[in-house]
């Protein structure tokens, strides 16, 4: 949908060094949820007794491996596009452009795609169930995979915030939107996973909400949620690569376009 140019998002340096060790990862992490990065039961370099891993050290390398769930909002088909209510879709595809993962899966009801932010597994997924139904989708992601909620991002729209402007939140609640109090319920009440939220402003007047929702952008707000998505694009960089912290800082320090 965007064109994305290299110049603006470049990789790290340790990119192409990394290609070998995603194709030996990838089919490990992705179909095979239980799977391990190590098997204890290979042969022993030494001879004599074989040493087993500690159990916290072989916990740990399980927990490293489980990808990153990025889940945009929305609702699908071509009559939604481009409305106040999709800008989770736009920014998960905005990402998958970037990082050259492509969505053209539909699994678990959601448009789906896996591949790499650096070196971390990570899956993008577009509920296709419509935003009210989200957890639909989400819950059975997260059980298949077995993913830590701390892994589990959540990308949707805010009315509550001014148009254009980012919050990222280690948890909460649902705040009144539909899609995650689907989620909510289909985590089995829990609210301890992370969420992107994008500000759409307020409706105009008596405007209903409901049709404020489902309005399209102009020109103009299409300029500036460009500006937006770049910096959520940097944002889930931090996130994955290094932690949530430094990624809630630059998210909710950054400045939008119109204060530039």
């Amino acid at each position: 949908m965007y064109s994305i140019s290299t110049a603006l998002f470049p990789r790290s340096s340790s990119a192409a060094a990394a290609i070998g060790r995603r194709r030996l990862f990838s089919e490990t992490l992705f179909s095979n949820p239980s799977s391990h990065l190590f098997n204890t039961d290979e042969v022993s370099l030494f001879r004599g007794p074989r040493f087993k891993p500690m159990a916290s050290i072989s916990t740990q390398a399980e927990e490293k491996q489980k990808p990153w769930l990025f889940v945009g909002l929305g609702n699908p088909g071509k009559r939604y596009s481009g409305t106040r209510h999709n800008v989770g879709f736009e920014l998960v595809d905005f990402i998958a452009e970037a990082e050259g993962i492509a969505m053209s899966t539909v699994s678990f009801k959601a448009a789906f795609g896996k591949g790499f932010i650096g070196d971390v597994p990570v899956i993008l997924a577009k509920p296709q169930t419509f935003v009210n139904a989200s957890g639909e989708s989400v819950g059975p992601i997260v059980s298949y995979y077995k993913i830590p909620l701390k892994q589990v991002l959540v990308i949707f729209d805010d009315m509550d915030l001014p148009f254009s402007k980012l919050r990222l939140l280690p948890k909460g609640g649902h705040g009144g939107h539909n899609g995650m109090r689907s989620i909510i319920n289909h985590l089995k009440g829990s609210r301890d996973f992370p969420r992107l939220r994008i500000g759409i402003g307020r409706p105009p007047g008596k405007m209903d909400p409901a049709s404020f929702v489902l309005r399209p952008f102009n020109k103009e707000e299409h300029e500036e949620l460009d500006f937006t998505f770049q910096n959520g694009l940097e944002a889930v960089r931090i996130l994955v690569q290094e932690n949530f912290n430094k990624s809630a800082t630059f998210v909710n320090t950054a400045k939008s376009l119109t204060t530039l």
